[in-house]
Parts: C-alpha cells; structure tokens; sequence
C-alpha cells in the first residue's frame, strides 16, 4: 500500500479533475498531497522588465506553444511547464514525504508512476539517487483501455484526463472533447491563446505569434472534425519534443 498519492497541480486542469480528485481523496485509504508551484497561467502571461532597460520587456516561455515566424516559419517556444510545475514539485514533495537527508545517496524512496503500457515510451529513470520509479501499470501490462475496463468492473465511474486545459499537446480528439464536454474548459482555452499572443506582441525576445494548435490557427476557428493527429506527431518530432507522461502523477 503507498504511503500517500502526490498530485502536481499547475492550477490550469479543467474543472473536471479538481472534482474528480475531491471524489477520490474521500476513497483512497492513503492521503493524497497537492502540491503547487503557483498559477501557470498566471506565469505564462507575465510581462516583465528587463533589469538593464526597463524600456525593453520579456515574458516567460513555458509551455510549447507553436510559433508563426514572421518569414513565415514554424517553430516551438520553449518548455519549462513539465519540469517546473511537475517534476519539481513532485520530488519536493517524495523529498519531504521520505524523510530523506540533505546529500543522502541511499535510495529509500520508491515512486510508483501512473504510466499505462500503451505510453511506455514515456518511461523515464529517477534523477535523485535517493528515489527510484516503477510503473505498476507496465508491470501489469494494463493499457489506459484496460484501466477504463477496470474502472467498469468494479461499479466505479469513468475518470477524466488530468492535463492542463490548454495544452499544446493536446489531440485533435482531446480539443473536441472539451469542446463538446467542457465548453467553459475550452474557452477558457481561448482567451489564454489570444492572452498569450498580446502578452507576446509586447516582448522584445520573441517576434512569433504563438497558438495552441500546430495548423497555426486560432483555437476557436480550427476545423476539429477531422483528425490531424499524424500531422501533430511528425510536427513535435520535428522539434524532439513530445508530451512527458508527467501531468497528474
């Protein structure tokens, strides 16, 4: 039995995962830790001062928001989301929950991560050598399907997807079911986007239009009935990025 089930919230989920979360903190027989870094969202659209030009601003890029380059390129801002709000947050907490010593090298810590078979490409070996992983999942060769069935059997309800509500990783699918299933979810999805291009068009780092979605079109407008998803993958190859598996473990 774990000890306690640590949740990293970015505090950008959709509504659906707070309530989810509250439902399973009454079931589970161990405590479950939220851990926060503070508002992604609110980090995100951050426009600051340079400390030599105050004449001169930056914003933060943080999560892999897709880039219209002027000369008509595409490009990929830079990702800070998954290690700073997630990974971090999540040894901090395994740090504190393990008892673990300042320079220990002993691993006494054991963190089961929530990665199903069909993600395996996602497995990825602890950094501290204090803590090491295990994916029960994989061990049990359980797909997120097999979960589902699971969930089923045994009379408890279907589960959402825990990520942040506009992540740039998200399918085409995953746009269209919180479109259709979670409207507020989804426009609040798209004031983040045009959020995120105004607080852009004020910095001096990037020149780029940024988007949610690799067509480079804004949210509201991109056409969700057919699925681009190998366009989506060959895209985020390009680039060597690809979505950590991380997000609510």
């Amino acid at each position: 039995m774990p000890d306690a089930a640590i949740f990293a919230d970015t505090q950008a989920e959709p509504d659906s995962v707070y309530l989810w979360l509250d439902w399973l903190e009454r079931r589970l027989p161990f405590p479950v830790e939220r851990v926060t870094r503070g508002s992604l969202t609110e980090e995100s659209l951050k426009v600051r001062e340079f400390k030599d030009d105050p004449n001169r601003h930056w914003v933060k890029s943080l999560i892999p928001a897709f880039i219209e380059n002027p000369d008509g390129s595409k490009g990929i801002m830079g990702r800070q989301c998954t290690f700073n709000y997630k990974v971090e947050q999540l040894e901090k907490a395994a740090r504190r929950l393990g008892g673990i010593k300042r320079g220990q090298k002993e691993t006494s810590v054991t963190q089961w991560i929530g990665i199903s078979w069909d993600e395996m490409q996602r497995m990825k070996d602890a950094r501290k050598p204090w803590t090491q992983h295990r994916w029960p999942l994989i061990e049990m060769r359980m797909t997120r399907r097999h979960c589902f069935e699971w969930m089923e059997d045994n009379g408890y309800p279907k589960p959402p997807r825990s990520a942040c509500m506009y992540c740039p990783f998200h399918s085409d699918d995953e746009w269209r079911r919180l479109r259709d299933d979670e409207p507020e979810a989804f426009a609040a999805s798209i004031k983040f986007e045009k959020d995120l291009q105004a607080a852009k068009a004020k910095t001096d780092n990037q020149r780029g239009v940024p988007y949610l979605h690799p067509s480079l079109v804004p949210l509201g407008e991109v056409d969700l009935s057919t699925d681009v998803e190998r366009g989506q993958g060959l895209f985020w190859q390009d680039f060597g990025n690809d979505c950590e598996g991380l997000c609510g473990v």
